[in-house]
């Protein structure tokens, strides 16, 4: 009989809980840091002000990205431990009715009864409650929510995406050339981060980068006609 080898699949969705907050923090990092700067350089103002502007929008974007996701994070953990605990006394008093339920889950994925009895008294012998998350509550070891992890990615990933444009800044020396730099670094910045976040993600990466593209031109454009208006009627 032929050797046969193991065929282990890549999957990528253990990277949701991180990915998501750093695709979310490079994204805003990148937005709302650039639409200030392109904002307050049509107003007229003086590379030093931009350039302040800049990283003041980058210590209080990401520190405000950290407890935001944290908080928002920690919500969902809060939920999850209560499910779990929940399901914990649950399997203590009534294991019986739990088997029950656990039977039933796979009769509904299409096992038949018997074998589904089966399956279910088989998996009690283990890790019973692992079973019951994942089977009754969809919580896995590898997507339990992570408030420390989301807010330190999301945090991180808004400092980095906002240091873009606020370089960008420095390359140009006139208040119409840093609109118009920081706007092209900004959308080759978020072209690249579509692209890299789809690939980490597994996905096809023009709908994403087309996505990311879009809604961030919309943001700047629209923060620096504000600003154009502002500085006409200020000045």
């Amino acid at each position: 009989m032929p050797a046969t080898t193991a065929h282990v699949e890549r999957h990528l969705s253990h990277r949701s809980g991180w990915l998501r907050a750093a695709v979310l923090g490079a994204n805003d990092g990148i937005v709302s840091t650039a639409a200030l700067i392109i904002g307050v350089a049509a107003a007229d103002a003086s590379r030093s002000a931009v350039f302040t502007a800049g990283v003041a929008a980058l210590v209080a974007g990401a520190g405000s990205m950290a407890a935001g996701e944290y908080a928002s994070v920690s919500s969902q953990r809060d939920s999850e431990l209560a499910d779990i605990a929940k399901e914990r006394e649950e399997l203590r008093t009534t294991p019986e009715r739990e088997l029950m339920e656990l039977t039933r889950i796979y009769i509904d994925k299409g096992l038949p009864p018997d074998l589904a009895h089966e399956v279910a008294v088989e998996l009690s012998k283990g890790d019973v409650l692992a079973v019951h998350m994942a089977e009754e509550l969809g919580i896995t070891e590898a997507t339990l929510a992570r408030p420390a992890q989301a807010a330190t990615s999301s945090a991180a990933a808004f400092a980095a995406g906002a240091l873009i444009p606020i370089i960008a800044v420095l390359m140009a020396s006139s208040a119409a050339g840093r609109v118009i730099t920081t706007f092209a670094v900004a959308l080759i910045a978020l072209a690249v981060l579509g692209a890299a976040g789809a690939r980490a993600g597994g996905a096809a990466f023009g709908r994403a980068t087309v996505r990311m593209l879009g809604l961030g031109a919309a943001a700047m454009i629209v923060t620096a006609l504000v600003g154009q208006l502002l500085g006409h009627a200020v000045g």
